[in-house]
């Protein structure tokens, strides 16, 4: 068994404040000055759509804006118009509704969750009929 010294503090235990960030979880920003960013994974998935939306000349631009409280990346028709989508990730969120959301050009939350790519199928083809 160890022993303490006298010179090191005991360790207190107290709730955590409303906002504050536990360093124990990696993924989140722990330090008060870091911004949101999404990771090479988040990046690779939401690349992937863009690109296949890309190739069938659905969406041409896009913005990535690491805000200091959440992430954002924008899809745009064409560089002068406003937004068609926007992917969030809002660290606030991630024990809650979850962390990622889509959102349309109006405000509406098309879909919320924890993992991104389920998130991401709200915006994925879905196959029609076929007629004859």
């Amino acid at each position: 068994m160890t022993r303490l010294s006298e010179t090191s503090e005991p360790i207190l235990f107290r709730p955590r404040r409303a906002g504050e960030v536990p360093a124990s979880e990696p993924h989140v920003a722990a330090e008060p000055g870091r911004r949101t960013a999404f990771d090479r994974y988040e990046l690779a998935a939401i690349l992937d759509l863009y690109g296949r939306k890309v190739a069938l000349g659905l969406w041409r631009d896009y913005a990535i804006d690491h805000l200091k409280d959440r992430a954002v990346f924008s899809v745009y028709r064409r560089a002068s118009e406003y937004a068609l989508y926007r992917i969030e990730k809002d660290m606030r969120l991630a024990r809650k509704q979850g962390a990622y959301s889509v959102i349309a050009a109006g405000g509406l939350i098309m879909k919320r969750g924890h993992d991104l790519k389920r998130v991401l199928s709200v915006l994925e083809d879905k196959p029609g009929l076929v007629q004859r």
